[in-house]
């Protein structure tokens, strides 16, 4: 008697379709939820607004004691404001902003007043990078932009990653919003590219605008890797920079957040910038993660100089992020930082706190954030600590600039 013996159908290929079926099953639930999210934390087919500011933020921000604010408000010289229940002024973002104009013609010292480019300053195109996820590059990104816009510079905020976290930050939902264009790509490709300025976008944040990015972003690498083999011009190394000549004038800062990979969308972001600030976490592993970008991207650099010339960074930083001072590890890792890398590494860390996760969760930062909605002690250990980076790397730009910081 014959027995048939049948070799075993492992259904490789209905195994395979069952699997891309639950990841698009999976995207779309995903999808809805953070729509539902969305939709829970801010009223539908609205945009994002930001509240209005205590006169102790105001005098922080701008320099100006409260009894001048005071005295100010008595005589006239600054713009009516709302006031609360209990008579104390609030300020919108644009109203600062008219306050400083009037510093700027009336107080001692005025310039100081309007902190941003004067006649002959050059346009500063920060980019923030690690080749590893999860060292805050967002967070600081994001952090920094509102922050000198508060501080009454005029900010462009560029996403160069194709997740799209900070534009999300802003309120917008890329993977539906920019399916199909309308972020950075649309200005860095290399058929039928756009102006930048028809990407940028006015955001809620008085002097802080937005170029947007989204998953066509990903596109960008491999259609670079096929212009360099046809030698497309302009390419890559140069893409970013001509963009920018068009807008050029109309911003002091623009702050880049760039994908946590060394490839060329990251690589056309450092080589339009004029410094660059590189976050790390101080764990070995962070650390070690870091070392390695750096030989890359220097490696890599210096072979684009010797086909393009030599990159003109005016300065690199490193910042400390996601720091607890009482992880005696990380206190050590970072006493380890600053004795190779010195003055490279800002003083001032950027803690790891509950108040920026927190926010996080309603695409919120902590300057969004209404102060009634969080402990006192827990958003003034945070404030000291990102107002402190922030102020910190503010001298680095204005020493760029040929001044210091009052």
């Amino acid at each position: 008697m014959n027995s048939t013996v049948e070799t075993p159908n492992f259904g490789k290929t209905s195994t395979s379709s069952s699997i891309a079926a639950s990841i698009s099953a999976n995207a779309v639930r995903l999808s809805e939820a953070l729509d539902n999210h969305m939709r829970n934390s801010f009223q539908p087919e609205s945009r994002k607004t930001l509240r209005k500011f205590h006169a102790g933020e105001v005098s922080e921000l701008t320099g100006i004691s409260m009894s001048n604010l005071r005295t100010r408000h008595q005589e006239g010289d600054f713009p009516e404001v709302e006031t609360d229940s209990r008579g104390r002024r609030l300020y919108y973002a644009q109203e600062i902003a008219q306050i400083r104009q009037v510093m700027a013609r009336t107080g001692r010292n005025g310039e100081a007043y309007l902190p941003g480019r004067r006649e002959g300053d050059a346009l500063q195109v920060i980019s923030i990078v690690n080749f590893k996820g999860g060292s805050s590059k967002t967070t600081s990104a994001i952090h920094l932009a509102q922050r000198y816009a508060l501080r009454g510079y005029r900010v462009l905020a560029m996403d160069m990653d194709p997740q799209a976290s900070l534009t999300t930050m802003f309120g917008y939902r890329p993977e539906i919003e920019f399916a199909e264009s309308g972020t950075i790509y649309d200005a860095l490709k290399y058929e039928d590219p756009v102006p930048l300025s028809q990407v940028v976008r006015k955001t809620y944040f008085h002097n802080l605008d937005l170029a947007p990015a989204g998953l066509l972003l990903s596109e960008y690498e491999t259609e670079t890797a096929y212009a360099l083999q046809h030698k497309v011009d302009p390419p890559f190394t140069q893409r970013l920079a001509i963009a920018l000549d068009e807008i050029e004038a109309n911003y002091d800062l623009v702050i880049i957040d760039c994908p946590p990979q060394l490839g060329f969308t990251t690589m056309t972001a450092l080589l339009a910038s004029t410094g660059l600030l590189i976050t790390v976490v101080p764990s070995m592993l962070d650390v070690a993660s870091m070392a390695q970008f750096l030989e890359m991207a220097g490696e890599t650099v210096v072979t684009l100089e010797e086909a393009t010339g030599p990159v003109d960074w005016s300065f690199l930083k490193f910042l400390i992020s996601r720091y607890e001072p009482t992880d005696v590890p990380q206190s050590q890792m970072a006493g380890f930082l600053r004795s190779i890398l010195l003055d490279q590494v800002l003083t001032t860390p950027m803690l790891k706190s509950t108040a920026i996760s927190d926010a996080g969760m309603t695409q919120q930062t902590i300057y969004e954030l209404d102060p009634s909605q969080v402990v006192k002690k827990t958003l003034e250990r945070i404030l000291e600590s990102v107002n402190g980076v922030a102020d910190e790397f503010e001298q680095t730009i204005q020493q760029v600039w040929g001044r210091g910081v009052d």
